[in-house]
């Protein structure tokens, strides 16, 4: 038997109230990102906070961001960081990462962020040939176009320590995922993903209803 909560408007309300802690600057990039047509690509703040917490929680020092949008999970991330913390973030539009970094620099972390734009696929390829970069970082967090996320996450897999942790999100893409006929190439490349993911003997992992679906996969 399967019991599960629905999660109305009101519900989602009442989970805000009670766990949100969203800083001001956080909220003020939320405001800021809004007004942008791409606006929903931005993670919600539960979200962001979710992230926040799980970086805390893996007692991440290096951590790694596959597509960055105007910046909320990164300075998410970035402000869980103990010192001499950093994040590599990858995004392909300038203008998202000046928004992104003008709010790192703004909340202090900036010397935090090395942030690097260009596609991703090139930027990782580059990463993985640096010195020192392969097994290096405790976290991973991949937001970015769908169609790359094979790429991204084998990339990842190769950059992350054992017993690091990936979180990739949008897994289940608006709900999609469970219509076979549904014509978005997002919709089909995630099925693939996901399924690929579920055979993948080199990471535990789990799917979480959480946002727009959330996989958190650990390094073995």
């Amino acid at each position: 038997m399967r019991i599960q909560v629905a999660l109305n408007d009101e519900l989602q309300d009442y989970i805000a109230d009670v766990s949100l802690r969203e800083p001001d600057l956080l909220r003020e990039l939320r405001a800021e990102t809004a007004k942008l047509p791409w606006h929903l690509m931005q993670v919600p703040p539960e979200q962001g906070q979710f992230l926040s917490t799980l970086v805390k929680a893996v007692r991440a020092k290096r951590v790694l961001e596959v597509g960055v949008f105007t910046g909320y999970s990164l300075l998410s991330t970035a402000l869980a960081l103990p010192a001499g913390g950093a994040v590599v973030a990858l995004e392909i539009n300038p203008e998202w990462s000046a928004i992104a970094l003008d709010y790192c620099k703004r909340a202090g972390v900036a010397d935090m962020v090395d942030l690097r734009v260009g596609d991703a696929t090139r930027s990782l390829a580059a990463l993985v040939a640096e010195d020192g970069a392969v097994g290096s970082f405790d976290f991973v967090f991949i937001d970015a176009n769908k169609e790359g996320y094979q790429t991204y996450y084998e990339a990842a897999l190769t950059l992350l320590r054992p017993g690091g942790l990936i979180v990739i999100d949008n897994v289940l893409w608006h709900g999609t995922v469970v219509n076979p006929s549904a014509p978005a190439i997002e919709t089909r490349v995630l099925r693939e993903f996901n399924e690929r993911l579920r055979h993948d003997e080199r990471v535990d992992f789990s799917l979480l209803p959480v946002a727009d679906g959330m996989t958190l996969a650990v390094k073995r």
